[in-house]
């Protein structure tokens, strides 16, 4: 009996312990097929105007939507790869793939292509091209994840922890020279995976310390003129209203001419005046035509996003699919938060897109990317068999 009573103990234990190969996360898979398809009538509506009454375009009203439609395709076609791909073999290619981001972050600072000011494209032209940013925001989920998994004492220290802050902050560092509003991001992203994988508050306090050493040494790399004159239009837009404050408040115009059900698809009156408001600046697009209640929907689409992300990263079958997979939630959840914290005017304005309705190719296609791989681990849950209990024998 002794010996037949240990045997079902190792048998139910293992039988909890089992694994098997389950149905993706639809949830996830909808809203985000929902949020590309708003994404593209939005940037048609915010586009069409502007597009057919300038030269530089061609006078074709569909320019921008021809090209997110591409852009959209791409993206589809990367989240059903990595549906299909397990992510336990992006371990593999983790460091290659960390390697590859910073190399291009170094590279886009050498001979990048500067559109608007900033070098933060690589590519032949300025239409084709990419932003190795969007390829270091996954490529740090995917090491930092990995590296953390395969030294399982890397946080038992501080000194481990520092290791993996190493690992989080080169990329963070170069894309802070020319997109300081990112680098926060991805900081957060990864403070967020190094929190859940050990939760030592004084940890965090420690790091606080030479990590906002390195922000002060960042921003003082810009000119303080600059950055306090963002803080000043900040706190009154108004003080400059037509040059650095103009966007904001034309913002803000839009978000309170929208009323409760909005002026109706297409009507906005504000993307005449908002300088290029199919990109950054679209959620108040949004609030202007769909009013209160479409921008609360757009809203409510991200909060269930971020809410199945979180259960998909509880139920992983491992650490490391829990790590990427709140990593990942981790990106879409304070980019989303930050742009919208931007466009009525809570926050000062960083140049962070909504995630898959702004426009543009290479955060799209990456973002998408990333679902692909949130949707796989949501594919693989834990299975426990209660109806096999050793307490029954």
């Amino acid at each position: 009996m002794g010996r037949g009573s240990q045997s079902v103990r190792l048998h139910t234990a293992k039988r909890k312990k089992k694994l098997k190969p389950n149905t993706y996360d639809f949830t996830v898979l909808f809203v985000v097929l929902m949020l590309v398809l708003f994404g593209i009538v939005m940037i048609f509506s915010a586009s069409y105007y502007y597009t057919m009454t300038t030269k530089k375009f061609g006078f074709d009203m569909f320019y921008f939507l021809k090209r997110q439609m591409v852009w959209a395709g791409l993206g589809i076609f990367a989240m059903a790869f990595m549906m299909n791909f397990p992510y336990q073999l992006l371990k593999k290619f983790a460091f290659a793939a960390y390697a590859v981001a910073n190399i291009c972050l170094v590279l886009v600072q050498l001979v990048g292509t500067r559109i608007n000011g900033q070098k933060r494209w690589l590519g032949i032209t300025d239409s084709l091209g990419f932003q190795p940013s969007e390829v270091a925001k996954i490529a740090v989920i995917l090491y930092l994840s990995f590296y953390i998994c395969t030294h399982k004492d890397c946080l038992k220290d501080l000194k481990g922890f520092f290791k993996c802050l190493i690992i989080l902050m080169i990329p963070v560092a170069l894309i802070a020279i020319s997109n300081f509003s990112t680098a926060i991001v991805l900081t957060a992203v990864g403070a967020t995976i190094l929190f859940i994988a050990s939760p030592r508050i004084w940890y965090f306090v420690v790091a606080a310390i030479p990590v906002g050493l390195a922000g002060v040494v960042a921003v003082s790399l810009e000119s303080v003129r600059y950055r306090l004159g963002r803080i000043q239009i900040w706190l009154d837009p108004f003080s400059d209203p037509t040059n650095k404050g103009y966007q904001i408040i034309q913002s803000l115009y839009a978000v309170a001419s929208g009323g409760l059900f909005g002026l109706g698809l297409g009507q906005s009156r504000q993307k005449t005046f908002i300088p290029e408001a199919y990109n950054d600046i679209i959620f108040a697009i949004i609030s202007e035509e769909l009013g209160m209640v479409g921008a609360g929907l757009v809203i409510l689409l991200f909060a269930v996003l971020i809410w199945r992300g979180i259960r998909v990263a509880l139920n992983a079958q491992d650490m490391y699919g829990c790590l990427v997979a709140s990593g990942i939630t981790a990106q879409i959840a304070f980019q989303s938060i930050i742009n919208i914290a931007v466009v009525t005017n809570t926050i000062p304005n960083t140049g962070q897109p909504l995630p898959f309705i702004s426009y543009g190719g290479t955060s799209l296609v990456f973002t998408m990317g990333m679902m692909g791989i949130l949707l796989n681990i949501s594919k693989y849950q834990k299975v426990r068999d209660d109806r096999v209990s050793a307490k029954n024998y």
